[in-house]
Order: structure tokens, then C-alpha cells, then sequence
């Protein structure tokens, strides 16, 4: 049985993959450019995003050299503006 990796989907994300989120089978550890790959075969509108959204685990930013595993829930973040 293959493992999954949690996507949270917030503003133009959860717009483009038309929910809040879904599961991505992840065989074994990811990196943060592994997971986009795969979130982009499965959902191309999201490549106008790419760019600006970044992937966050437990409230926190994934750095470059990330590894993603199985079970973990990433959220898809989108820039913010404060005022």
C-alpha cells in the first residue's frame, strides 16, 4: 500500500485544483521540487502559481534541502500582504 503525502490548499491554489485538498502518493521521502513535479502532472493549473506559492510544514517554511515524507500534511501558501 503506498503512502501519501497531505496537500492543504489555500487561496489561488485551492481556486486552481477546485478543492482544499487532496493526497499525493509519495513511495518514499520527497524533495519540495519532486512534490511540485508531481503536483503539476496531476494538476497543470497550478504552473501560473509556482512561482509565488510557497510549501510549509507544521508552520514552517520548507527550506531548499527539504525532505517531505510519507504522512506529512504541506500546505500550498500563498503571498500575503499585511496593512
Amino acid at each position: 500500500m503506498a503512502s501519501t503525502v497531505r496537500i492543504l490548499a489555500f487561496g489561488p491554489a485551492r481556486a486552481q485544483l477546485g478543492a482544499d485538498r487532496l493526497e499525493v502518493v509519495c513511495p518514499g521521502p520527497l524533495s519540495p521540487d519532486e512534490l511540485w513535479s508531481r503536483l503539476l502532472e496531476l494538476h497543470p493549473g497550478l504552473a501560473p502559481s509556482r512561482a509565488t506559492i510557497r510549501l510549509a510544514r507544521d508552520g514552517e517554511f520548507l527550506a531548499p534541502g527539504a525532505r517531505l515524507h510519507p504522512g506529512d500534511e504541506i500546505a500550498l501558501i500563498p503571498p500575503v500582504s499585511g496593512g
